[in-house]
Formats: C-alpha cells, structure tokens, sequence
C-alpha cells in the first residue's frame, strides 16, 4: 500500500466514525488549523477536507514550483464538490504573517486586490482549510507580470465530443509544435479537456503569445475541422465541436495548476503526461487524489520543463511557414 492510499484510508476511517475534531499542522514555526477535517468534500468517492489537506501536503513539492510567486485566483468550496462554491481574490486581514500577498489593479473588478501567492507549505495548507480544493495561479509571476512564464491551449471538449477525439486534437498540437520547433508539454484537465503548455521563459507579452495560440489553434482546427472549433459562444459553436482556447493567454487568466485536485467525481487530478501516454485507452478519471503521490514517486515529474528555457516564437513561425 502506498503512501497516499493509506492516508487516505485512514482520514476516511476517521470520517466514518465521526472524528470531526480539528487537527493542526506544524511546518517549520507556523502551525495551521485544518477545521472539520472528516467533512466529506467528495460524497460519491468519501474523501474528505483532511484528506484533501494530506494530498497537498505530500505533494508540495511537486505543486509549489508551478505556484510561486503567482498570484491566486481562489475558488473555494468549503462545503465540497457539489456546492457552487465561490472565487475569493482579496487575502484579507485575517491571512497569517507567512502568507505573502501582492496587491494589484483588477480592471474587471475595478479596485485594488490584495492577492494571495502560495509559496511554501503552510501557505497551502491554510488555502486547504479555506476550502480551496483546486488552485488556479496566474502564467505570469509578480517578478514579470505582463510576460506568461508558458503558452497555455485548452483542448476543450462539448457535449458530443468523444475523448478520443480530444487526444487526436492533442497529438494534432503536439505534430504542429514539433515543425515548428517548439517543445511542449501535455496534462490532464482534471475534467474532460487536455492543456497542452510550451515554455517561453517571460520572453514575451500576454498579446504576442496570444497571437501565436491564435495561430496554433487555427492550424490545428483547418487539420480538423469536422470537430474543432475556435468559435468561444457555447450557442454558436453546438455541442459538437472541441473548442481550442487560446484566449487564456491573457494576464490574469488561471487554470487548474500541475497537480491541483478538482471539485469533480472521482477526486480526478489535472496529471502531467508524457507525450507517449496520450493515446487511445488514456482517461482522465486514471489520475486521481489516491494514486498521483505513488505515479511521482514511480516516475517523477514530466512537467519541470515548462518552467525552462522558452521557444523562440519568431523562428517557430518561420518553421512553420
């Protein structure tokens, strides 16, 4: 039994008995209080908010790299999956002195907000205990926040598209990006979706690589037009089509982090793949809250480069011309 399997068996076993007492966790001087731990956050796979605590703990590691210095676009779902849950951006005057923030200009909420940046352990547990089980940082960081660290598509499927059709799509990206010369990188959604990443190293603005997402999706969606689409509007597009999001790559959009569980059945993951492993018989329900502690241990982490050396995007439209 691994690790993560027997944390999780035992916060289970705790829930079932009724042990709601809270529990503290120690990280080097802060000390974080997880409230209701055996609350079940999952009712169809009976984890709980303990449970969810433990996972980030023991993958902190893995997940901090891709949180630093970023701020957060908080959702929160402190009464589990199945309750809406809402997005809290200001850290407020309740947040523990380990907990670095940055203020900044929202122009959609049209003040200043004080933005929570997870950057060490205690930090994530005490968004843990807020009730934040997924964590959405910013592509940029507060070092350079008009120049994404990565190019970011969102393979997004409809209704009617089949998974099979989403990994097409992706190795469709992965064939285009290779002739031009661009290394990339593959994760699950945590959903139904893929995002495929390309490193750039805060090179460039949030327009320019905008720009050339842009250009990517069109060249993918002219390869396969019968179910990709670049059309944004659920109503105009159908349920038919996959919609290849390159819009994400503006400042302060967010996306589900390596790693990051998400608030849906099966306790699913958004899991970093190696290229070969996104084939037929590939699903996003493999990853989840009690095997993606063992699959890091097994195989290490697939998804370091992204936050590598970036792509030269003139010479890639070059390529590609």
């Amino acid at each position: 039994m691994n690790k993560a399997t027997s944390t999780a068996n035992k916060s289970a076993s705790a829930a079932q008995t009724g042990d709601v007492s809270d529990k503290e966790i120690v990280i080097g001087k802060a000390k974080i209080k997880i409230t209701h731990p055996g609350k079940i956050y999952f009712p169809e796979d009976n984890v709980t908010k303990g449970m969810v605590a433990d996972y980030y703990q023991q993958m902190s590691a893995c997940i901090l790299p891709y949180l630093k210095n970023r701020p957060e676009s908080l959702r929160r779902n402190p009464n589990g999956i199945h309750d809406s849950g809402f997005f809290h951006k200001d850290a407020g005057e309740d947040a523990p002195s380990f907990v670095k923030t940055k203020e900044l200009y929202s122009e959609s909420a049209d003040r200043e907000i004080d933005y929570i940046i997870c950057n060490n352990a205690a930090t994530l547990a005490y968004l843990n205990n807020l009730g934040c089980i997924e964590l959405n940082p910013w592509h940029s960081t507060t070092k350079n926040l008009d120049k994404p660290d990565y190019l970011l598509i969102d393979i997004d499927p409809s209704e009617k598209n089949t998974f099979e059709q989403v990994l097409e799509t992706a190795n469709t990206f992965k064939q285009l990006l290779d002739k031009a010369g661009a290394v990339s990188f593959c994760k699950t959604s945590g959903a139904t979706g893929l995002h495929i990443y390309v490193p750039l190293g805060a090179k460039y603005m949030y327009e320019q690589v905008k720009d050339f997402a842009h250009f990517c999706c069109s060249k993918v969606s002219e390869i396969l037009p019968a179910f990709t689409t670049l059309e944004r509007s659920l109503s105009k597009r159908g349920n038919e089509h996959i919609y290849l999001d390159y819009l994400q790559n503006r400042r302060g959009q967010t996306i589900a982090a390596p790693y990051s569980l998400r608030p849906k059945v099966g306790a699913t993951v958004s899991a970093p793949l190696q290229w070969k492993e996104v084939k037929k018989g590939l699903h996003p329900g493999d990853f989840t809250i009690h095997n993606m502690l063992a699959r890091v241990h097994q195989s290490g982490d697939f998804f370091e480069g992204v936050l590598g050396k970036g792509i030269d995007i003139d010479q890639c439209l070059s390529n590609l011309a």
